[in-house]
């Protein structure tokens, strides 16, 4: 597969990571195809000659995003974990949104391992950064 394709892939996935986020009644096929469509993405994207960190750090935050909406505490905190330490390490190559997202994604994943104290310290930095916007 050439650089061309392996961005269209990354695109097509995180588009089809999107459809089933947003479908009401998934199924868990639909379940397990958008965790894999959600990494597939990520895989494109560093493969493709159009890749800048930014893409990693967009992806890795979609398979937090993923796991959070599973029910997946675990998974969901190690890519956010991952999305926050990518974002932290090259800020500025991130846009202003993607520090709020990393923050979110945080705040989530600490939301449904039923952590409230770490959910709401980092709800409370999404917003300060989301309203920096």
């Amino acid at each position: 597969m050439n650089n061309n394709n392996h961005h269209y892939m990354g695109i097509e996935m995180n588009m089809q990571t999107f459809a089933l986020l947003d479908k009401k009644d998934r199924s868990e096929k639909d379940n397990m195809r958008m965790i894999n469509f959600a990494k597939a993405s990520l895989y494109h994207w560093k493969k493709s000659d159009k890749y800048e960190i930014v893409n990693e750090q967009r992806g890795q935050w979609l398979i937090s995003h993923v796991y959070a909406i599973l029910n997946k505490p675990d998974e969901a905190l190690s890519y956010a974990k991952e999305t926050l330490k990518i974002t932290e390490e090259n800020k500025k190559k991130m846009k202003d949104f993607d520090l709020a997202y990393a923050y979110e994604s945080m705040a989530r994943a600490y939301s449904i391992s039923g952590d409230k104290d770490k959910s709401e310290k980092w709800y409370k930095k999404a917003k300060t950064a989301g309203d920096l916007i």
